[in-house]
């Protein structure tokens, strides 16, 4: 994309209305254009907005660390990091166009007005232009809204129900994080080949955003193959003790439990299906399986032996040979001591992929940002060739289906990479019926 489109494509974005509820901080006015929280010329503040408590607090725990990172290597510390292998060229350790990067946090709680509340904050009182991070789909769908309103960017952190760039999509907003549908269209051929097509799942649901997208996107992909489902159970997103939920699962039918939970959920559901012997069972003749759509590393480590032989999906894993993945690898496990997790990942990327768009874009002004964000290609971030779809602001991307180790070397090599999806696989177009119903609208600059 040319810089004389972006630059068209901007001015034609910025008079778009300011959204309403939302009490705006002082808006400071450059030349013909005007936008919340034009940085001064020495220093830009960005806000990380994470899960320090709650049930995805490990996740947040590590997003903090990957942003932190992120800062010193856009500041010019460190060794760099993937600044050395990103395509795109422009960054050069002094910052984002000139200043210095600063940072404020908030804790999301993994709850939904907590997350919006501390953005809000972060926008209003300490000048955040950009706001990013969360571990829940509600907590980026609310968060998203409130940045549309507010006329900052939205670079979602670990966000994988549909919604988020579906029904609920922004122009405010970009996920570089898979979604529901991707995991679901690289899993069911794996699963075709490790269980066959004449399986009776039951699926087990976290009740928000992520949860039902997660669970409608995984049976209509085994239903496709000749998987029967036999039932779906909604558990609370508060629930630690799941118990209640897989008794019933022993006089089912079912040969096949799918846990749709994440983070600090389905380490409990994991374990308790564990403890109750599902695994050691033969229904309908055949084994009983356990499946996980989504996790990660850090939840492996939590389920400990209990993850040995679970099949799901990651957006990436550290274990990857790209030379971007390598030197995120390498930089990380300096600083902190261990290899990060895919959330950290993508919560890195983001930070660096904004700074990116800001600087080739020349403007802070988030309408100049999102129209160099829109159709972007870029590689050396880890997973490969990339894109950012103008039509929903979805990243393209392969995507990894993984099974926890049988031996595993150490607490690090918990996760095998079973198959690296490729990209053609996973794609959808716009409109297609699990994305439907919203709307992208106009980019909001706050003026």
């Amino acid at each position: 994309m040319s810089k004389t489109t972006l630059t068209r494509r901007g001015m034609l974005r910025t008079g778009a209305a300011t959204g309403a509820g939302l009490a705006l901080p002082t808006i400071f006015t450059s030349g013909a254009s005007a936008f919340t929280n034009e940085p001064g010329d020495s220093e830009v503040v960005l806000g990380f907005n994470v899960p320090q408590t709650g049930p995805y607090a490990d996740e947040g725990a590590d997003e903090l660390r990957a942003y932190e990172l992120a800062v010193e290597h856009l500041n010019g510390g460190g060794d760099g990091g993937m600044l050395n292998t990103f395509s795109s060229k422009v960054l050069d350790g002094t910052g984002i166009l000139g200043r210095k990067v600063s940072y404020v946090t908030g804790d999301t709680q993994t709850k939904s007005d907590a997350a919006r509340a501390s953005a809000k904050s972060m926008i209003e009182k300490d000048g955040a232009i950009m706001i990013t991070g969360g571990s829940s789909s509600g907590v980026a769908v609310a968060v998203q809204g409130l940045c549309q309103e507010a006329g900052v960017i939205f670079m979602a952190g670990l966000t994988h129900s549909n919604d988020t760039t579906g029904k609920d999509k922004k122009a405010n907003g970009f996920r570089h994080f898979f979604n529901a549908y991707m995991s679901a269209a690289a899993l069911a051929p794996v699963l075709e080949k490790l269980y066959g097509t004449d399986r009776s799942a039951y699926h087990l649901t976290a009740d928000y955003t992520w949860g039902w997208t997660q669970q409608e996107s995984i049976a209509a992909a085994t239903e496709a193959m000749g998987w029967n489902t036999v039932n779906n159970v909604m558990t609370p997103l508060a629930s630690t003790d799941f118990s209640s939920y897989i008794a019933p699962v022993l006089n089912s039918g079912a040969d096949v439990l799918v846990l749709n939970h994440y983070g600090g959920n389905m380490v409990n559901s994991l374990t308790q299906a564990v403890q109750f012997g599902l695994r050691d069972k033969q229904v309908n003749g055949k084994n009983f399986e356990i499946v996980v759509p989504l996790y990660s590393e850090l939840m492996a480590k939590g389920a400990g032996e209990n993850i040995s032989g679970i099949v799901g999906s990651q957006n990436w894993d550290w274990k990857l040979e790209d030379e971007g993945t390598k030197a995120f690898v390498q930089s990380f496990g300096t600083k902190y001591g261990f290899p990060p997790s895919q959330a950290a990942h993508t919560c890195y990327a983001q930070t660096l992929i904004y700074a990116d768009a800001v600087t080739r874009a020349g403007s802070f002004n988030p309408c100049d940002v999102a129209a160099a964000l829109e159709g972007y290609e870029f590689d050396g971030l880890g997973n490969g060739p990339t894109l950012y779809r103008a039509d929903d602001h979805q990243c393209f991307k392969d995507v990894l289906v993984v099974r926890g180790a049988e031996n595993p070397e150490d607490e690090f090599h918990l996760v095998e990479i079973v198959e690296v999806t490729p990209v053609t696989q996973v794609t959808y177009p716009p409109d297609h019926p699990m994305f439907a119903g919203g709307d992208l609208g106009s980019c909001n600059p706050g003026a």
